[in-house]
């Protein structure tokens, strides 16, 4: 996958965790759910994007970092969501494996940028 691709992969998954946080309960658990999702989920193409114009291997390994904890909560809180009956797993199963699958990109990236010198 490129760069490119992944951006683009990023960015779609943003907007899908926002479509989904339109669809929560207007409830106290619904907007704090829905506040964490949309911060965690909305991080991870910005942090990407940061990650891409990253000075050094070693600044490329933190903002990657960051970005896989970011798609990482982003999976939590669509669990969560699902948990706490917000949200039917039916509703969610595609979006938490495309949360659960970038984790596993970006962990990859990292311990492939681990290997080698920038």
């Amino acid at each position: 996958m490129t760069q490119d691709e992944l951006k683009r992969r990023t960015k779609e998954f943003a907007l899908r965790i926002i479509n989904l946080v339109e669809t929560c309960p207007k409830t106290f658990l619904g907007r704090h759910v829905g506040g964490q999702l949309i911060r965690s989920g909305t991080s991870v193409p910005a942090n990407y994007r940061a990650a891409c114009r990253a000075k050094s291997n070693a600044d490329f390994i933190a903002k990657m970092g960051t970005v896989e904890e970011e798609a990482d909560e982003s999976s939590f809180w669509i669990e969560f969501a699902v948990d706490a009956k917000l949200v039917s797993l039916d509703r969610v199963a595609n979006l938490l494996d495309e949360a659960n699958q970038l984790v596993a990109i970006f962990v990859t990236s990292i311990n492939t940028a681990r290997g080698r010198k920038r």
